[in-house]
């Protein structure tokens, strides 16, 4: 064993398929040259350099052969800064900082003299860490200046290096370049990456294995390692565009799990293809753009997105236009920027009303759109033409003419049709009308159909025919936007209008109306008040007016039908309900013979002037006072139907008859309307007493009216109103009409309850009332009540034998026809029972009809009608035979003990029959 641990690692990036082919064509035989095809030595470049990258630094040189010796051959980068010298040496224009990995440019060789032009990828890979000086980074292409070196299968990134005096080095780890895996590889599968090997491996067996995203973590082995030879391949293609790197460690240990050498990480990116083609983000675009626009005005955006890796030329989108439709004016209306997708018009000359519309076929090319090498996708655009109004309204004919009859508005005259080739229903399209002369008193106003764009020449002032029989306009018609810049107004913008007057026959009007005359009230009957006339204003048709009330709501006024002279029909009154603020309204009707007849109206105020002609009346009518003075007063005022000055002030006093009202009252002035009525003896009975007053008002003449006040004097309590006692005393009751009258209101009172009780009696006799005979001392329980009917005075007299069993049937039978009571016995041959040796006694049925006709005579509910009390009856021949064998016999045969187990009801004949002996 060695006393210090030497490690070796080496690491061999297999060549991809197509370095194996080119590898193989290094390897062939050299005699045999091949046709040569220009362009790069290799399909793409990597260079290790350092984060930091200085100006001027050299960082790799390309090869390219163009087959004709380089000569002009110019080389270019798609990146400021890095550029490439004649040589094909690669140096940076400015210090750079590099990102952390990589990046990625793109070389583009170009020969001026074929046009043609070459690209090829060169990848920077940044080091973490400074790399030995014995070891170089694999390569397609190795940095300039560095010496060649042969390539061997394996490199030992972990190694050890013993000084010359023998003392050994501390280990220091490498920095593993990153694996470049090309995505959508077609295998074969597993595909060898790299092995990994450490120098331990020739004294103890070790295992190798991979951690990481791919290995042990999802997606899982994507990647996979062989643990004794440490290579590691890759399972499947890898997709950059669905993960573009991958990091992974490597671990080497013994067989017993322990640790060998640290961990390495190996850092895997995915290259990409041109797999993936531009999609647009709609496959429809929609703009717009006015016509007439200049070269140059901007229309729309399209933008197409590659999924490939946006910072090469597989991911670098470029636009172009392939057809428009229609190709008119010109068939390159529009062009478009190839790297932002803008799209412009080129070119004048778009008219909406030649072409509306445009469909543009938009292709997208990655690869910078070279079109043999990059992918490419459509779209359309669809650029509308929009409207300017650059076309004036014009009238399709120079005049036009309508008709209308006098006295009518709102009515259509004519209809003014007019042309515009702008877009229909917008502003540009949409038409304004003015009159611009021939109508300076404004009948006539012209209004736009908003679905036909015509102008409606309409009335909305009454024309009279008698003033102007026709009119003759000049009218304008515009847009309700203004013109687009540069378009003049046409001469067929403006027309003439000739509008007839046609005469009707018009109603007759009042010129003043409502007509106001003022008058005193009370003027006689028959007094002329005014001449209330109408006028016809048809001065070229020979009509009579002729006139008639319409409403007088007094009648009071009477109107001469010829002349429409007004006179009175009776007294106006200025106080009657029919004058509202002194004025009486009355309408009045004027009539023409036209045909048809017209008739107006008129309406007539008359002003009353106020006379004194009411005499002023006494407020209030009633009043109480105290019966001593100088506890309370009565306010008395006055009301008169006039109005000033024939009202107040009002003088209030007392006649001199009776004597008496002078005596006991005094009348004491406030004001002009107020006056107080007081006692003026000391005590007053209480009672109630009319006292006259005279009120005279202030009118000329004045007038005055004598007017009584009921006054109520009672005694009042210490606060001056009057008590209870002595309210109903002022009344004018005494003490004995007050005790009369509450006796009489005990007396009735009385009465009504009385005839309360006796109601409530005769209502509990008629519910609980019984049997007429106890049944505790009735012997004939077997006797039933079904009905009682009739029962009167008529029946007092009865014959009791008729409720025996008769002996014959003469007397029924010889009865004269006629109708038979309901309640005798039906007459005709029946089956006859055998008839009884003994009748009995009717002693005891008599008494029972006698109490059954005073319970029916005391019944309120028994019929209205008199007639015996119908009980039943069952008819003849009953196989029950006759109740009558029960009767006391003196034989002794018949034993009746047997009735005491028949139950309470057979008690009585238990008691009669049974135990007669004992009795």
């Amino acid at each position: 064993m060695r006393t210090g641990s030497r490690v070796l690692l080496v690491l061999l990036a297999l060549l991809l398929p197509v370095w194996g082919s080119v590898a193989a064509a290094h390897n062939g035989d050299l005699t045999v040259r091949p046709t040569c095809k220009p362009g790069f030595s290799e399909e793409d470049y990597t260079a290790l350099v350092s984060q930091n990258i200085m100006e001027g630094q050299k960082l790799l040189k390309v090869k390219f052969n163009n087959c004709a010796g380089n000569k002009g051959v110019r080389y270019e980068t798609n990146s400021l800064d890095f550029k490439v010298r004649a040589d094909g040496t690669m140096y940076a224009a400015h210090q750079v900082q590099m990102p952390l990995k990589q990046r990625i440019l793109m070389v583009t060789a170009w020969d001026p003299q074929t046009l043609g032009r070459w690209d090829v990828i060169v990848r920077l890979l940044v080091a973490e860490k400074s790399q030995h000086s014995g070891h170089k980074p694999k390569g397609r292409k190795t940095v300039p200046g560095e010496p060649a070196q042969q390539q061997s299968d394996t490199l030992l990134p972990w190694r050890q290096h013993q000084s010359s005096n023998g003392l050994r080095r501390q280990k220091r780890d490498w920095v593993i370049p990153p694996i470049n895996v090309p995505e959508n590889s077609r295998g074969p599968f597993p595909q060898q990456l790299v092995r990994i090997r450490s120098d331990k491996d020739k004294e103890i067996h070790i295992r190798y294995s991979i951690t990481g995203v791919g290995a042990d973590q999802p997606p899982m082995e994507v990647f996979s390692i062989d643990p004794v030879s440490g290579r590691m391949y890759v399972t499947r293609p890898m997709d950059r565009e669905e993960r573009a790197s991958y990091h992974l460690r490597a671990h080497a240990v013994d067989m017993n799990g322990n640790k060998v050498e640290n961990p390495i990480d190996l850092y895997i990116y995915v290259i990409d293809m041109n797999d993936n083609r531009p999609e647009f983000i709609n496959q429809v675009y929609n703009g717009s753009v006015d016509e007439g626009s200049k070269p140059g005005t901007y229309v729309m955006t399209v933008t197409a997105n590659d999924a490939d890796d946006s910072t090469t030329a597989n991911g670098m989108v470029r636009y172009r236009i392939v057809t428009q439709t229609p190709q008119s004016p010109s068939q390159n209306m529009f062009t478009i920027n190839s790297e932002t997708g803008d799209i412009v018009t080129v070119a004048a000359g778009l008219d909406r009303e030649k072409v509306q519309q445009y469909i543009v076929i938009v292709q997208a090319t990655d690869m910078e759109g070279n079109l043999n090498y990059g992918l490419s996708n459509t779209a359309t655009a669809i650029i509308t033409v929009t409207d300017v109004n650059d076309n004036p309204p014009e009238f399709t004919t120079s005049t036009y003419s309508g008709e209308v009859p006098e006295n009518r508005v709102e009515v259509v005259v004519a209809n003014l049709t007019v042309m515009d080739r702008d877009q229909p229903h917008s502003p540009n399209w949409n038409a304004i009308y003015r009159i611009i002369s021939g109508d300076p008193s404004g009948h006539f106003t012209i209004r736009t159909d908003p679905v036909t764009n015509e102008g409606m020449v309409t009335v909305v002032k009454a024309v009279d025919y008698e003033m102007n029989r026709a009119f003759m306009l000049t009218v304008m018609v515009s847009n309700q936007a203004p013109l687009a810049s540069g378009i003049q107004m046409s001469f067929q913008s403006t027309a003439g209008v000739t509008i007839s007057v046609t005469d009707v026959n018009e109603a007759p009007y009042f010129p003043t109306n409502h007509k106001l005359i003022r008058l005193e009230e009370g003027v006689p009957t028959g007094t002329v008040l005014t001449t209330f006339s109408a006028v016809d204003p048809d001065r070229f048709m020979q009509q009579a007016v002729r006139y008639s009330k319409l409403s007088d709501p007094a009648n009071w006024l009477n109107i001469n039908a010829t002349n429409g002279q007004i006179t009175t029909a009776a007294v106006l009154d200025r106080e009657s309900d029919y004058i509202k603020n002194n004025v009486y309204e009355a309408t009045f009707l004027a009539a023409d013979n036209g045909i048809p007849p017209a008739s107006g109206t008129g309406t007539l105020q008359i002003y009353l002037i106020d006379i004194n002609d009411n005499a002023p009346e006494l407020l209030p009518k009633e009043a109480q006072i105290c019966e001593k003075p100088n506890l309370n007063v009565i306010n008395i005022t006055a009301a008169d139907a006039d109005i000033d000055p024939n009202v107040g002030p009002f003088v209030f006093e007392l006649p001199s008859v009776p004597s008496a009202v002078r005596k006991n009252w005094t009348i004491t002035r406030l004001n002009g309307d107020y006056a107080q009525l007081s006692l003026r003896i000391t005590y007053l009975e209480a009672g109630v007493y009319d006292v006259p007053i005279i009120v005279t008002d202030s009118g000329n003449p004045p007038l005055y009216n004598t007017s009584i006040i009921k006054v109520k004097v009672c005694p009042c309590d210490e606060n001056g109103d009057c008590t209870t006692i002595g309210a109903v005393a002022a009344a004018g009751l005494g003490t004995g009409a007050i005790i009369a009258i509450l006796i009489c209101i005990i007396i009735l009172l009385t009465m009504v309850l009385l005839f309360v009780v006796w109601m409530k009696r005769r209502e509990k006799e008629r519910h609980t009332k019984q049997l007429l005979i106890d049944p505790e001392d009735d012997v004939r329980d077997n006797i039933l009540k079904y009905d009682e009917e009739g029962g009167g005075e008529e029946d007092q007299d009865y014959d009791l034998s008729q409720l025996q069993q008769p002996e014959t049937m003469d007397h029924v039978l010889n009865k004269t026809p006629g109708v038979r009571r309901v309640d005798e016995r039906p007459i005709g041959a029946e089956p006859q029972y055998p008839i009884r040796p003994v009748i009995p006694h009717p002693g005891d049925i008599g008494d029972f009809i006698n109490e059954g006709l005073r319970a029916a005579d005391n019944d309120p509910t028994a019929p209205p009608y008199d007639s015996l009390l119908v009980f039943d009856y069952e008819g003849s021949g009953s196989t029950a035979g006759s109740v009558s064998s029960l009767n006391s016999s003196s034989s002794g045969d018949q034993d009746y003990d047997y009735l005491n187990d028949w139950g309470p009801r057979f008690k009585k004949l238990a008691d009669m029959y049974g135990g007669g002996e004992e009795d």
